[in-house]
C-alpha cells in the first residue's frame, strides 16, 4: 500500500486483511473489478474506522458490501454506485462502476444527483476527507 495511503489512514482502527480470493468473489458476485488502490487496501486491511482529519470514515468489511448495498436499495435509489463505507452517520461512501472515482452520497434521499466527487482514486478521496 502507497507510502500516502497508509500515513492518511494512520488513525483509523483498521481490521485485519483479507484474502485475495475473498475479494476476487465479491467482485465476480458484484460483475465489478475494484480500484487497485481500493483492492491494495483490502488486502492490507478489510476496512476498519476511525478519524481522518476533521472527517469520519467506516470502511465497510468486503464481504459485507453486497448485503449492505441491497439492504439500503442503492441498484433501486442510485444504480451505478456501490457503497464502500459511511461517515458513521448520513453520507454514503461509494465507487462509481463507471469510471471507478469514489463520491459521496446521502444515504436518505438517496439520488444520483445527490452525488458529489470525492476524487478519481482512493489516495485523492482519502484527501479529500483529510481536508474537510
Amino acid at each position: 500500500m502507497d507510502e500516502q495511503i497508509k500515513s492518511i489512514l494512520s488513525q483509523l482502527e483498521l481490521n485485519e486483511p483479507v484474502l485475495d480470493i475473498n475479494i476476487k468473489k465479491v467482485e465476480e458476485q458484484l460483475r465489478i473489478k475494484f480500484p487497485q488502490e481500493y483492492y491494495e487496501f483490502l488486502l492490507n486491511s478489510n476496512g476498519g474506522e476511525g478519524s481522518i482529519g476533521e472527517s469520519y470514515l467506516v470502511m465497510w468489511k468486503v464481504e459485507d458490501i453486497i448485503e449492505l448495498n441491497e439492504a439500503y436499495g442503492v441498484e433501486e435509489f442510485a444504480p451505478g454506485l456501490l457503497i464502500i463505507g459511511s461517515d458513521g452517520g448520513d453520507t454514503a461512501y461509494c465507487i462509481r462502476s463507471e469510471n471507478k472515482s469514489f463520491v459521496n452520497v446521502p444515504f436518505i434521499g438517496m439520488d444520483l444527483r445527490e452525488v458529489q466527487v470525492c476524487g478519481n482514486n482512493f489516495e485523492e478521496f482519502l484527501s479529500y476527507l483529510n481536508k474537510e
